[in-house]
């Protein structure tokens, strides 16, 4: 179910952040996107070793911080433009994407103190709903000053989340990896 709604407001996002020139919103339909391949990645090896589970969150964890790494990229470019986006769009679909995040949170509550594996599962919705409340008041600081900061700022924010959480997912991983490869050898 997660993965469904994931793949979906990817779409949403996307077409919403197009149309209304939101880089926190293309953010988030990058961050959705890299969350139904997360959401994929665990259930393929949910029944595998502990090796394959750490590897696969390592693959995940590294993602999560390629996404960050990418958002700062595009939020410099869109600096450099200096066009503020369209608030009304952004914050609709910032609320609608902060209801599906909220839910698949909720679904996967239990999961958040699991292995590598199933905590960036966690993490990953945690974080986005956060970015969702975040895009939306960059939408009302768009909506009152016209200016493109507000939505710049919050890409930034949603980076820095994505680098942290990628960070942490790698060093769980890490740690999990080092005896399993131990057991193997």
């Amino acid at each position: 179910m997660a993965l469904i709604i994931n793949a979906v407001m990817f779409a949403v996002e996307i077409v919403g952040g197009v149309k209304s020139g939101s880089v926190s919103l293309l953010a988030d339909a990058v961050d959705f996107a890299g969350d139904a391949a997360n959401y994929g990645i665990s259930l393929a090896v949910l029944s595998m070793g502990l090796m394959w589970r750490s590897r696969a969150a390592m693959v995940k964890g590294l993602s999560m911080a390629a996404f960050g790494l990418f958002v700062v990229g595009k939020t410099v470019w869109a600096g450099l433009a200096g066009v503020p986006p369209e608030p009304v769009t952004m914050g609709a679909i910032a609320t609608l994407a902060l209801l599906a995040n909220a839910g698949v949170a909720v679904m996967l509550y239990a999961f958040r103190d699991g292995d590598a594996n199933m905590r960036s599962v966690w993490l990953c919705s945690r974080n986005d709903a956060v970015g969702n409340v975040a895009v939306m008041l960059a939408a009302a600081g768009v909506f009152g000053t016209g200016s493109a900061w507000p939505d710049l700022a919050v890409a930034l924010i949603m980076a820095g989340l994505a680098l942290s959480s990628g960070v942490a997912v790698v060093r769980q991983a890490h740690r999990e990896l080092v005896p399993a490869q131990r057991i193997v050898a």
